[in-house]
C-alpha cells in the first residue's frame, strides 16, 4: 500500500466520515509511529504504526464487520469520551475489530445504532445522498391532538426545510401518549428539537428501525451482526 493522506486511511479504515476522521486529527487524536499527526499529513498503513485513541486502528485488508447495538440511555456514541461518560464502545469490547458508530443517539435517547469498521459503508449510510430514513418510538407529554397537527405542518431546523415527517399515535393516555415519527435527515436532535416546537415534551425516544433495518427484539445492551440482506439494503 502506499502513503496517502491520514484522514483517507481512517476514514476508510475505522469506519468513519472523511470529516471526521479530519476532526480527531486536529483535536490530537491520531499518532503516527508515535508522534501526533497533523491534519494533511500522509503515512503508509502497512510501513507505519498509525493509532487513534492510543489504539492501531483496523486495516483496511482485515474483515469488515457490520453490527447492530441497541443501545442504552446513559451511553455516548464516541469510542472515547473527555468527561468520563460510559460509551458505547464498552458495549462492543467483544468484538476482536475496531467497529465505530455510524450517526449518533444522544445519552438520553435509546435503540438501534449501526457499527462498523467499513468505511466507505459508514460514508454512504451518513452522506446526505445515501441518508436513510428513521423511525423513533417517542413518549411524550402535551397535547398530543395539536403536536401531531403541528408536526406534520412545515417545519425548519436551522433554517432548513424539514421533508414531512411520518406520524402515528400508537397509544394516547391522560397523562402520556406515544408516537411513532419516521423522518427522512439526521439533523442534531431532530425529534426532540420537532416535539419542542409542537410543544410536546420528550420523556423516552427509541430508534426502532433505520433503513429498512429493524431493531426487533435485540436486547438492550446486546449487539447482533447484520445480516448479508441487511447491510445490502442499507447500501441500496
Amino acid at each position: 500500500m502506499m502513503e496517502e493522506r491520514l484522514q483517507k486511511h481512517i476514514s476508510r479504515a475505522a469506519g468513519i466520515s472523511r470529516r471526521a476522521a479530519e476532526s480527531v486529527i486536529e483535536e490530537g487524536r491520531v499518532t503516527v509511529n508515535g508522534s501526533v499527526a497533523s491534519l494533511g499529513e500522509k503515512a503508509d498503513p502497512e510501513r507505519d504504526d498509525i493509532c487513534l485513541d492510543g489504539e492501531k486502528i483496523v486495516l483496511e485488508s482485515e474483515r469488515k464487520v457490520y453490527i447492530m447495538l441497541n443501545k442504552p440511555v446513559g451511553y455516548v456514541t464516541t469510542m472515547s469520551d473527555e468527561k468520563g461518560r460510559k460509551t458505547v464502545k464498552e458495549l462492543v469490547s467483544d468484538i476482536p475489530e475496531r467497529v465505530y458508530p455510524v450517526g449518533r443517539l444522544d445519552i438520553n435517547s435509546e435503540g438501534l445504532l449501526i457499527m462498523t469498521n467499513d468505511g466507505d459503508f459508514a460514508n454512504h449510510l451518513m452522506h446526505p445522498s445515501g441518508e436513510k430514513e428513521k423511525t423513533y418510538r417517542v413518549s411524550v407529554t402535551g397535547d398530543v391532538e395539536k403536536g401531531i397537527r403541528r408536526l406534520r405542518e412545515p417545519m425548519e431546523l436551522d433554517g432548513v426545510a424539514l421533508t414531512e415527517p411520518v406520524v402515528r399515535l400508537r397509544e394516547s393516555e391522560p397523562n402520556r401518549s406515544v408516537l411513532d415519527i419516521t423522518i427522512f435527515e439526521g439533523r442534531n436532535r431532530q425529534i426532540r428539537r420537532m416535539c419542542e416546537l409542537a410543544g410536546l415534551r420528550v420523556t423516552r425516544l427509541t430508534r426502532i428501525t433505520e433503513g429498512g433495518v429493524s431493531l426487533g427484539r435485540l436486547k438492550k445492551g446486546t449487539w447482533r451482526n447484520l445480516t448479508r440482506a441487511e447491510v445490502e439494503r442499507l447500501m441500496s
